[in-house]
């Protein structure tokens, strides 16, 4: 099984992410306080998201920016190529309004 066709959980994601992080940073010969500093973040924070124990959305964008990978943000929200309405508007089905739930006798 390919890494690609593996799923992973949160937490495997994280570890992951955090090692990637770890890599980076090492190969800029940055520490942990100075990577801190650059991305304006504490070091418990960069601790945290080396060590895949969870971290903030704004703390992974702050870090990535810092890395000078902001291709990793990019990739968490591509361009939609198919806009939803458009789907919408060709549909011949007409879409549900309400959710409708049975009731308790």
């Amino acid at each position: 099984m390919t890494i690609a066709s593996r799923k992973f959980s949160s937490e495997e994601w994280e570890a992951r992410l955090g090692e990637q992080v770890r890599q980076l940073r090492l190969h800029r010969t940055l520490d942990q306080q100075q990577l801190a500093d650059a991305a304006g973040v504490s070091i418990g924070s960069i601790k945290n998201l080396e060590q895949g124990r969870g971290s903030t959305l704004k703390t992974v964008v702050r870090v990535a920016r810092a890395l000078e990978r902001e291709d990793w943000l990019a990739a968490l929200s591509p361009r939609l190529s198919i806009s939803p309405l458009d789907v919408l508007r060709t549909s011949s089905v007409e879409p549900r309004r309400r959710v409708y739930r049975k009731r308790n006798a």
